[in-house]
């Protein structure tokens, strides 16, 4: 499925507009955390600072700097210092081993490695700076003097702007390299959401994560306020949050917004400010999408795609309630297809491996010709798209439907059984809470279904009692062999359900 072609606007370097907005509006709120504010110019300032520092200790454009951090306001300063100086960012997940981090430091050759003092002692050829001066050397002693200006730098749009690495839990991470075109595309995406110099965006999700900087550049690269909700999550907080702040837009995962929907006093919040939220990440499922229409002011937007980029899709829930139980339409100018086993175009209304293909892509996987490869497929024509390594559908009016991970299909006695329709089924049981389904071995099948389930805390049905009642609801190659009771589901920072510990889990049980 392709949307239309519409040019975006030209070119920008999002470290450039913080001058920009630095001149337009000097004492406007840029950065908000607790009680600290920091204005455009004084944003500005510490950005050239961090800028200078870098080229002063010899970091060239197109080198790599990273940042293992909670979020704060000097971890913002120095994403933005380090774009300015003309280096690709690569932020680091506080939840990695020390082991990860280490190989992560070393993949990216970063040469100065920003820190807080919460996080691991690793070997590294980086240099530590520590944001928070729990360590030395600090950060203001590490900087240059006050009004130090940097030596300007002209990005182009194919350069690399940052190095995400993948959610991986074992081994090396991959580093998806994305360049400075790819996050002037959100940006000028964000031109229909509302962004711009009167909007507030609560971030709640950690800036190693492509979920937050989706909503977080739009908002820096259109003049509006950022306001950083604390490290650990909690739902109460967060609603006390957006409306002291009279928040405009924020992007949650869809665990968040089931725990803060779940809280008896949520309707007691004035959230009337809000213009659009967001999602992205992780399965939204549509009960939930219908319960955020019904009860908080503002639209909903879902996003689907991969950090790798490729092709998103978009679903504006608030314009289409029908269609909660998609992921939307595509973007436009993305082309998004579907392809079989081995590698053939299917028609409207297939089952298929979803790849996509726009101005929104990734440049490689840093330091790994051969996984980028197998990430790739080619039309006929030898367009590049990315495999998206899910299973879905397009309907006719052009809206994907998701089965589920490729690697999380069942396969049992030859029929692909998809955990996301079985997923869907238990959470209509009034007793649970959250499911998980996985596929174990099976002499007799191959792979068998299992589940986890999550009760509700006044649940009193026994794992028996609740896998006879959904096997009465499912077809036969369907059925769950076993049905096992979890206290939570594994999940990672931005809330995918951790799946492989699960099955390592059942394999130790």
């Amino acid at each position: 499925m392709t949307t239309g072609t519409n040019p975006l606007p030209p070119f920008q370097a999002i470290a450039d507009l913080i001058g920009q907005h630095a001149r337009e509006r000097p004492s406007q709120p840029a950065l908000v955390q607790d009680d600290r504010r920091v204005t455009w110019s004084q944003l500005d300032a510490m950005v050239d600072r961090i800028a200078a520092s870098l080229q002063r200790d010899g970091v060239r454009p197109g080198e790599s700097i990273s940042a293992c951090a909670a979020n704060s306001l000097e971890y913002v300063a120095v994403f933005l210092g380090g774009l300015r100086a003309g280096a690709a960012v690569a932020p680091l997940s506080t939840h990695a081993s020390p082991q990860q981090l280490a190989s992560m430091v070393a993949d990216c050759g970063a040469r100065h490695l920003f820190v807080d003092g919460a996080q691991p002692a690793f070997e590294t050829q980086a240099r530590r700076i520590f944001m928070d001066g729990a360590g030395s050397p600090r950060l203001q002693d590490w900087l240059l003097p006050a009004g130090s200006k940097p030596k300007a730098v002209k990005v182009r749009p194919e350069d690399p702007f940052n190095i995400i690495y993948s959610s991986g839990t074992t081994g090396t991470p991959k580093g998806i390299v994305q360049p400075h075109g790819m996050r002037w595309s959100h940006v000028a995406r964000a031109a229909s959401y509302g962004y711009g110099p009167q909007a507030v965006t609560l971030i709640a999700t950690s800036l190693c994560s492509n979920t937050t900087l989706v909503c977080f550049f739009p908002t820096i690269a259109r003049g509006g306020a950022v306001v950083l909700a604390p490290a650990k999550f909690d739902a109460g907080a967060w609603l006390a949050l957006a409306e002291k702040h009279r928040v405009t837009h924020t992007m949650l995962v869809p665990v968040q917004y089931q725990r803060i929907l779940a809280r008896e006093d949520f309707d007691d919040y004035n959230l009337s400010s809000f213009h659009m939220k967001f999602c992205t990440s992780a399965p939204f499922h549509a009960a939930l999408k219908q319960d955020v229409l019904d009860r908080w002011p503002g639209g909903l937007v879902e996003f689907y795609g991969m950090t790798e980029g490729g092709g998103t899709c978009i679903l504006e829930a608030h314009n289409f309630p029908h269609k909660l139980h998609t992921v939307g339409r595509p973007a436009e100018g993305h082309d998004i297809r579907t392809i079989d086993e081995d590698g053939r175009e299917l028609p409207v209304g297939e089952i298929g491996e979803v790849v996509g293909r726009s101005g929104a892509m990734m440049t490689a996987y840093h330091n790994q010709p051969g996984k980028t490869r197998e990430a790739e497929w080619h039309d006929a024509q030898g367009n590049r798209f990315i495999r998206t390594g899910d299973v879905g559908r397009f309907d006719e009016e052009g809206f994907l439907t998701l089965m589920d991970r490729r690697k999380d299909m069942v396969i049992s006695g030859g029929f692909n059984i998809y955990p996301g329709d079985l997923e869907a089924v238990l959470r209509e049981h009034p007793a649970v809470a959250d499911a998980a389904v996985i596929g174990v071995p099976s002499a007799e099948w191959g792979e068998t279904p299992v589940a986890y389930a999550v009760l509700r805390t006044s649940a009193g049905e026994s794992a028996q009692e609740l896998r006879a009642w959904f096997n009465e609801r499912v077809g036969k190659t369907q059925r769950l062999s076993a049905l096992r009771f979890i206290a939570e589901l594994p999940r990672s920072e931005i809330g995918k359900v951790l799946k492989r510990e699960l099955r390592e889990r059942w394999a130790r049980e």
